[in-house]
């Protein structure tokens, strides 16, 4: 059996694209939550996600380590508050992967940008 030469018409299977940090399941939904959004409390992120202060806290620092989000300090009144965001960066590796994401299942994006 002869082994396919590649060619220039020939693509990498979209799993190249996927994003490493964003291929656990608790980083996506992370992700995913502030996609769509300017920021969010870090309590509502939790809530969302379904997990604890601890496992988003340890999830958070791997993505703003990344540069994927942002992270905001503050008080509303007497209590602190955090705000998670996500970067430009964030946004692009979000969509990428979601991209190639929908590549392996054989599905195609229709994005406006």
């Amino acid at each position: 059996m002869t082994k396919p030469t590649p060619n220039a018409t020939h693509r990498a299977h979209p799993r190249h694209d996927l994003d490493d940090l964003l291929t656990h399941a608790v980083r996506l939904s992370i992700v995913a939550t502030l996609a769509d959004v300017d920021s969010a409390e870090f309590a509502l992120v939790r809530d969302s996600v379904e997990i604890t202060d601890p496992m988003l806290s340890k999830q958070v620092a791997l993505l703003e380590q990344a540069g994927y989000v942002g992270v905001d300090k503050g008080r509303v009144g007497r209590r602190a508050r955090t705000w998670l965001s996500l970067t430009p960066d964030g946004q692009a590796a979000y969509r990428r992967h979601i991209r190639a994401l929908q590549a392996i299942a054989g599905l195609t994006l229709n994005d406006a940008d």
